[in-house]
């Protein structure tokens, strides 16, 4: 059986003026469909096997065509506006007919030339459209374990739970709202670090690496411990790691680091033989 959306290989059943018709198997040959003559390659005969990828043309026949999409039917990926309508938005997508995308189908405000994170479905018409209601398309089968670093696309921005993000343009992930440091908007693409791989497989993400969770860690421990005593702790450079490990667990190195954090960011100053909170 053919398939709308997807790629597939066909057999050449006929050639004519206008192209080869394709098929699969022995299918009645109303149900044969056109490779235009321009995309045939030279010497194709019939009997010749031929991947197409399979879609609808303006007057919604079935077509086939030798070039790629960039995506096919249940994946996603990056697409770019090229035309804003008032029925809706048209796509790139690698096809000489531009892709609809659905004014039910988008999530926000459109700018033309701007790249967004698109799926690929079969509406009730039976056509080919765009959504960017991506989430339902995300797996969660990932091949990533703790600490792995990827790519992925942030496909919504929650103020209270954080970024939403298409790892790989694939699997299920979330910036935890603590994690998501800067500004970021949809359609951007990030490096992330799993921090976490869920029981149901849904990825928590990280923009940082661990030395910078780490560093968060310790200038945690060192403001409480300052400010379980008016603001003051009496430890500095000049402390010895005996010192510092006895009063905070952890290493001279890393407390160096912490106040070094610290004092960049204004929330203390030295005084004599220590630190104090501003």
């Amino acid at each position: 059986m053919i398939e709308l959306g997807k790629i597939q290989k066909l057999e050449v059943k006929r050639n004519t003026s206008i192209g080869v018709f394709l098929n699969t198997g022995k299918q009645e040959r109303y149900d044969d469909i056109l490779l235009p003559k321009k995309e045939v390659p030279e010497g194709t005969k019939t009997g010749d096997i031929l991947e197409v990828f399979v879609y609808k043309d303006s007057e919604n026949r079935m077509i086939s065509t030798m070039r790629k999409p960039k995506v096919t039917l249940g994946e996603i990926g990056l697409l770019k506006v090229v035309d804003i309508t008032k029925i809706g938005a048209f796509l790139d997508w690698g096809l000489e007919k531009d892709l609809f995308l659905p004014f039910k189908e988008q999530t926000m405000k459109l700018k033309k030339g701007k790249e967004y994170l698109i799926g690929l479905y079969i509406d009730k018409s039976q056509r080919l459209c765009g959504t960017m209601k991506v989430r339902d398309f995300l797996r969660n089968d990932s091949p990533y374990k703790e600490n792995d670093w990827t790519k992925g696309t942030i496909y919504s921005i929650n103020d209270e739970f954080g970024a939403f993000v298409a790892v790989d343009n694939r699997y299920e992930g979330l910036i935890p709202k603590r994690e998501l440091v800067g500004v970021h908007i949809p359609g951007e693409e990030v490096n992330v670090r799993i921090t976490n791989v869920k029981k149901d497989g849904k990825l928590d993400l990280s923009l940082r690496d661990r030395s910078h969770m780490e560093i968060d860690s310790d200038i945690d421990r060192i403001v409480d411990k300052a400010m379980e005593n008016n603001g003051i702790l009496y430890l500095n450079d000049h402390s010895s790691p005996k010192e510092i490990r006895r009063k905070l667990s952890m290493s001279k190195s890393a407390f160096k680091k912490a106040v070094g954090r610290l004092l960049k960011e204004g929330r203390i100053e030295f005084i004599e033989n220590g630190i104090k909170l501003k």
